[in-house]
């Protein structure tokens, strides 16, 4: 009876997948080569060097885990995770007077954004959508565009601080330097952080005393209130109405939810364009 074997091939525990178990066979493989470098090491600034890598690194894996609860969070409020928006969203009034907008005052069409600094779907919309919506319908006359903000304080911690720190600007006419700022540095939203944001802007003193007031706090929860009775519970939510130069608000005809691609915006707006 022969007596050779198969060589043994290495196998991968049940319901395993390569990628993971690649992972920590190169996380391990880091860990040992940084012990042997302590352990050979005769210097004890090298050493402390390392050893603040290491605890460098556990900080980063606890950043990304809390990231990634964040995202998970947000995906469960955004659309097809969360219920419909409700109709009564449609036709109800919509206070714009007082709120900082883009565009002409007495456009035929006013869209009014809830949205949250914190939130990457609405830096994401800023960024990719925005600027489509700003060439084609806001410098052309077309539409007024109005924010309001909607802080999700349970999963965005710094979102409501942030939220005031633009209120603050818009009392020195700088609303939306602060906007583009904010959305730009969402892992920068601490409250020295914000008075950083503040300076690069040259807002001053002014700024401080407003921030550390709280004066605009009033603003921004008026802002949570109204989204509420609108039933507006995720961010980025636009609603697109007619505009009535002297009137304080508009009426609701389209609700749009969520970072939706720029056509989903044209289609709505040419329609209430076109319906005029």
């Amino acid at each position: 009876m022969s007596t050779d074997r198969k060589p043994a091939r290495a196998t991968l525990p049940p319901g395993r997948h390569l990628g993971p178990w690649l992972l920590s066979a190169a996380a391990f493989a880091l860990v040992l080569a940084l012990a042997g470098t302590i352990v050979f090491s005769q210097s004890p600034d090298e050493v402390r060097a390392i050893l603040k890598e290491i605890e460098a690194l556990r900080q980063g894996q606890a950043a990304i885990q809390k990231e990634l609860q964040e995202l998970k969070a947000l995906l469960q409020r955004q659309p097809g995770a969360q219920p419909a928006p409700r109709p009564t969203s449609v036709g109800k009034n919509v206070l714009v007077a007082g709120r900082p907008f883009k565009g002409r005052e007495d456009a035929p069409l006013t869209i009014v954004e809830f949205s949250d600094f914190q939130c990457p779907f609405c830096a994401r919309y800023v960024t990719q959508t925005l600027p489509q919506i700003d060439r084609e319908y806001i410098q052309t006359g077309k539409v007024k565009y109005v924010f309001r903000n909607l802080p999700l304080e349970s999963i965005h911690k710094q979102a409501f601080k942030a939220a005031e720190s633009a209120e603050c600007a818009l009392a020195q006419g700088r609303f939306w330097d602060m906007h583009a700022r904010l959305f730009a540095n969402q892992t920068k939203l601490m409250a020295d952080q914000l008075q950083a944001h503040a300076d690069a802007l040259g807002l001053g003193a002014a700024f401080q005393r407003c921030l550390a007031s709280g004066m605009q706090a009033a603003h921004v929860r008026q802002d949570v209130n109204d989204a509420t009775q609108l039933g507006i519970t995720g961010t980025p939510a636009f609603l697109v109405g007619r505009t009535k130069p002297g009137d304080p608000g508009i009426q609701v005809l389209a609700f749009i939810s969520g970072a939706k691609p720029f056509a989903a915006f044209k289609d709505t707006l040419d329609q209430a364009l076109a319906s005029r």
